[in-house]
């Protein structure tokens, strides 16, 4: 079934939206989530919740690319609940990669921070569109998606040094463009 069909039948408010959306990106979401949380049990929860999220969004949402839009909720929930679990400890693959770009991006915490995130994100934006496409997907498998270095090699053919070299070159020029675009000092 195509993504317009699908979302018709979200739309429509039938039941078989779900399972649609299940069958075609269920393994997707699913490797959304258990890249940022690394628990069968909190993955399998989140792509659950992907589907009511996405049932209780559409309508009204009408989205353009359904993968990317599952993506994005799939992602917060999973973020949501990686917060839950870590509030009293750290550990995992997730923090590694928050701290590779803590030079880059500052942390959200008020009103204030979110719009200078939303700044950084266009920013980031602009910046990947200027790098090679193979820079861009590296960094994007990485730090969207939270691929381990030894999935990105193996997903692109590369061993893993060059990956973590790749991904060097392109957080020093990030920060170089966000500095000299004045979003952090």
């Amino acid at each position: 079934m195509q993504d317009n069909e699908i979302i018709a039948l979200y739309w429509a408010r039938a039941e078989g939206a779900i399972a649609e959306t299940a069958k075609r990106y269920g393994s997707y979401c699913y490797a959304i989530a258990w890249n940022i949380l690394h628990r069968q049990e909190d993955a399998e929860e989140c792509e659950n919740d992907t589907w009511l999220a996405a049932w209780n969004t559409m309508p009204p949402a009408r989205p353009q690319k359904l993968a990317t839009f599952l993506g994005r909720l799939t992602r917060n929930i999973a973020l949501d609940r990686y917060d839950y679990n870590t509030a009293q400890k750290r550990g995992g693959e997730f923090p590694l990669v928050l701290s590779e770009l803590s030079e880059c991006i500052a942390a959200v915490d008020n009103v204030e921070k979110q719009a200078e995130a939303q700044e950084t994100a266009a920013c980031i934006s602009t910046f990947l569109r200027t790098q090679s496409k193979i820079s861009r997907m590296v960094f994007v498998r990485r730090y969207w998606y939270a691929d381990s270095i030894a999935d990105i090699a193996k997903r692109f053919g590369m061993r893993e040094s060059r990956v973590k070299s790749m991904l060097f070159r392109t957080r020093n020029k990030l920060r170089d463009y966000l500095e000299a675009e004045g979003v952090i000092l």
